[in-house]
């Protein structure tokens, strides 16, 4: 498994084991003890995975405290453009964002801290995003801020988007509680 920096702290791009040979490929995204030896701590609590077809913008979400999550993002079949979005207000990088294609192709995953909001629109025809969270879903505590407000630029022109997700909040009308 190797473990890279972004430009978001705590954020990390992960390419993990991965063979690739005359039948498909095998790719193991999870593994507790590489995660633990990293200092990422990912304890699942829940998965789940969405399917997307081609320009379908998702985002940009969180959990609030006390039931933020951290966050284990993938793409097991097709690509996305993945965006995370920093919202913790004693963040060197608050309000900044970072992305990166996540496809089935190269395996890689993003790790994403408590305190980032989490969006992404996907470039295949489908794509297939596997969530791996610390947390259980809470509706009481889900949120997000509009996909539009943090000046992401986004490879589609026209996305489809929820009504929930067009009616979420600005990030500029965010007030953040998240700390690092």
């Amino acid at each position: 498994m190797k473990i890279e920096h972004t430009s978001l702290d705590g954020c990390y791009e992960i390419f993990p084991f991965h063979l690739k040979d005359h039948r498909g490929r095998f790719v193991k995204p999870y593994h507790r003890d590489d995660f633990r030896e990293a200092g990422l701590d990912l304890t699942l609590s829940e998965e789940f995975y969405s399917v997307s077809k081609k320009g379908v913008l998702r985002g940009m979400h969180f959990q609030l405290p006390p039931k933020a999550t951290i966050k284990g993002v993938t793409c097991l079949a097709g690509s996305i453009f993945d965006v995370v979005v920093d919202l913790r207000v004693d963040s060197p990088t608050y309000r900044h964002h970072f992305f990166v294609e996540l496809n089935a192709e190269k395996g890689n995953m993003l790790y994403i801290p408590k305190g980032l909001a989490h969006g992404f629109c996907t470039l295949s025809d489908e794509a297939v995003v596997l969530y791996m969270c610390s947390e259980v879903y809470s509706p009481e505590h889900d949120t997000g801020i509009h996909w539009n407000s943090a000046g992401i630029a986004w490879p589609v022109k026209n996305p489809v988007v929820s009504e929930k997700d067009d009616e979420l909040t600005g990030l500029d009308e965010f007030e953040s509680t998240f700390r690092l």
